[in-house]
This record gives C-alpha cells, sequence and structure tokens, in this order.
C-alpha cells in the first residue's frame, strides 16, 4: 500500500514538472523581426474630402522590426480646448510600442510619448498613457498600405518614404 501511495505521489510529481514546463517559456531577448513588407516610415498626405471634415488627423508611421512609432497630426475647425494646447487648430501627439499582425488586422499597443520618444507624462496637453489601435491593412503596392482603423470610417492611404530592414536588437 505505501509503494502504491509513493508511485502515484511520483506520478502527480513528474506530471506536475511536466505541466510547468512545457506551459511558461520565457520571453525572447531580442525584438521578434515583425512584417517585412511594413518596415520603414510610411506617410499619409491627405484625407479623402479633407476641406469638408470638421476634424481629420494624418499619420506619420514608422515600423522597425516589431516597434512602431507614430506622429498623429490632427487639424480642427472646431474650438475643443485651450489654444494654447490646440495652436489655432492644429497639434501632434506621438505615440511609441509594439504591434502584431494576424491576417490582415495590424494591432499596436504602446505608450503616448514625447517627440523625443520619451514617456509624456499624464500632465499638459491632449492624450497620455496607454495608445491602443487596430487598422484593417491591406497592401495596394510595395510603396502603399492602405489602413483603414476600426475607431474610425476614414480610410487612409500611406506611402513608403524611407525603406529599412529589421536588425533585432538586445530587450
Amino acid at each position: 500500500m505505501q509503494k502504491r501511495r509513493l508511485f502515484y505521489f511520483l506520478i502527480c510529481l513528474l506530471t506536475a514538472t511536466c505541466l510547468l514546463q512545457t506551459a511558461c517559456k520565457f520571453n525572447p531577448d531580442v525584438q521578434t523581426p515583425g512584417e517585412s513588407y511594413l518596415q520603414g516610415e510610411w506617410q499619409q498626405d491627405s484625407v479623402t474630402m479633407q476641406k469638408q471634415l470638421v476634424n481629420y488627423s494624418l499619420y506619420n508611421l514608422k515600423f522597425n522590426c516589431d516597434s512602431f512609432f507614430v506622429q498623429i497630426k490632427t487639424f480642427s475647425k472646431a474650438n475643443t480646448g485651450a489654444d494654447s494646447c490646440t495652436k489655432s487648430g492644429q497639434w501632434t501627439e506621438y505615440a511609441k510600442g509594439v504591434y502584431e499582425q494576424r491576417n490582415d488586422t495590424l494591432h499596436v499597443r504602446g505608450l503616448f510619448c514625447n517627440a523625443n520618444y520619451s514617456y509624456k507624462e499624464p500632465t499638459g496637453c491632449f492624450r497620455s498613457g496607454v495608445y491602443e489601435e487596430s487598422f484593417k491593412v491591406i497592401k495596394k503596392t510595395d510603396s502603399v498600405v492602405q489602413f483603414n482603423p476600426t475607431s474610425s470610417v476614414i480610410t487612409f492611404n500611406a506611402r513608403l518614404i524611407k525603406s529599412n530592414t529589421c536588425t533585432p536588437k538586445p530587450l
């Protein structure tokens, strides 16, 4: 009877050890390569019917391996706050983080930051904290990608203005 209990205990211990070893893994110590077709800097030049819109934004997206940096220039004909922030209806926000693509959906998640990539304190003008967005992406040509934000009905095209190759860096 004692041998049977010891046998069951060893089987349970072995099973638990195997489950723990296969269930957990360390994150890689280098960047992942990301999507090869996105590597580089992409510029949105205009928005369809932008002269008729009250608000619109233009995106400049940079992708390097699995990381992104976005500059969002917003234009508004409506008075939405203190003029010291909106500068007569124009302002720029920045965010950086990581992205991943599944099928035709690009998911970006990061933090709002300053133009020099430093973390933006939660005081002052505009948004701070987490930046998260999903885009349906369609590669039109090697140098044009269509982005359809899931949070907006305005689809935009971005053209490749500077290409780069991913060289994964240590984290």
